[in-house]
């Protein structure tokens, strides 16, 4: 009885093996396209808030990747896949499930990704939603009520990398920046000004120095526009002036230029201009609410990331022959 046990058992192994080699010797269902095999451009639509599986399901239909499924089993296994950002996205079709997770995450494929940089102004914006085509007029959009009246929208569009969903309009886009700077200075104490200056006046300083100023000097920048408000001195900032001439990012100013009839011109006007002159990020918004303290009235950047400060009108004016002589030298090209 042992011996025919033994048999059915040694039967049995042998019958799971060779089901098992024929099951080796027949063709595989392919769960991902080869490396290798990449065909056409495919735009994929990714909206805010898309569960993975619709993800998988719309790749799989447009042709990206052979079997949904392979991608929702990458994707739980996979942290970065809840970065995956809303836009329209351009992947390659006929690719892997891995490779149509890193296309995903490649920012330059997401049409819907748009830079606000620290310093630009609102029109530097609304060329770059254009460029990204995003349309539509920017109506309705709400600052801050915080700060108590409507404001224009200079100085409340805080600078950040934002992914737009396709068919978000301008106005949705503007406002998704407005709720971002909300967000952003409610860790800090702009709200409650500084000193006798008012929340919004604070952010219009943080505008100037963002401008002016490397970020390493902006405490400093700050402490000498407080200075100069102290004692009722123009500020006699060029950027102000170029500002309200739509020449920002030019270097210098002519002597003609430092006279235009402007709100936004520091050279005629003492205290500050009316509105920030951009949009400054939250390093020049914690500077303009902690100066460092110093009695300087001047500072000049006489070449790149090299900005001096000064109490001394002589000393400056001798900065300003040197920035003169580097600026003729194409030092700051």
């Amino acid at each position: 009885m042992k011996h025919l046990n033994r048999r059915i058992i040694t039967i049995g192994i042998l019958f799971i093996i060779g089901v098992a080699a024929v099951l080796a010797l027949l063709p595989q269902t392919p769960i991902d396209f080869p490396d290798g095999s990449a065909g056409p451009l495919v735009k994929i639509s990714v909206l805010a808030g898309e569960s993975g599986s619709r993800i998988a399901e719309d790749l799989e239909k447009q042709g990206v990747i052979l079997k949904a499924s392979t991608f929702v089993k990458l994707a739980m296994g996979d942290l970065r896949s809840r970065s995956i950002s809303p836009g329209l996205h351009s992947l390659d079709s006929h690719i892997s499930s891995k490779e149509a997770l890193r296309e995903l995450l490649d920012p330059s494929r997401n049409s819907g990704v748009v830079r606000v940089i620290e310093g630009s102004a609102v029109a530097d914006v609304l060329s770059t939603l254009k460029a990204s085509g995003i349309s539509g007029p920017a109506l309705k959009v709400a600052t801050p009520s915080q700060f108590g009246v409507q404001h224009p929208l200079e100085g409340f569009l805080f600078p950040a990398t934002y992914s737009f969903a396709v068919g978000t309009t301008k106005s949705q886009a503007l406002q998704e920046m407005v709720r971002s700077f909300v967000e952003h200075i409610s860790q800090t104490s702009l709200l409650s000004g500084f000193g006798r200056y008012s929340a919004y006046q604070v952010l219009t300083i943080a505008s100037l120095i963002q401008i002016e100023a490397d970020s390493s000097d902006f405490s400093k920048a700050a402490q000498v526009i407080y200075n100069r408000l102290k004692i009722n001195m123009p500020l006699q900032l060029n950027s102000t002036v170029q500002y309200a001439l739509n020449a920002r990012g030019r270097i210098a100013l002519s002597a003609k230029q430092t006279r235009v009839a402007s709100p936004f011109n520091t050279y005629l006007n003492t205290g500050l201009p009316p509105t920030p002159i951009s949009n400054p990020g939250i390093e020049a918004i914690r500077a303009a609410l902690s100066p460092m303290p110093g009695d300087w009235l001047y500072f000049i950047t006489v070449k790149p990331h090299d900005t001096r400060f000064t109490k001394s009108f002589q000393e400056f004016q001798g900065w300003v022959t040197l920035y003169n002589n580097n600026l003729a030298n194409g030092l700051f090209k």
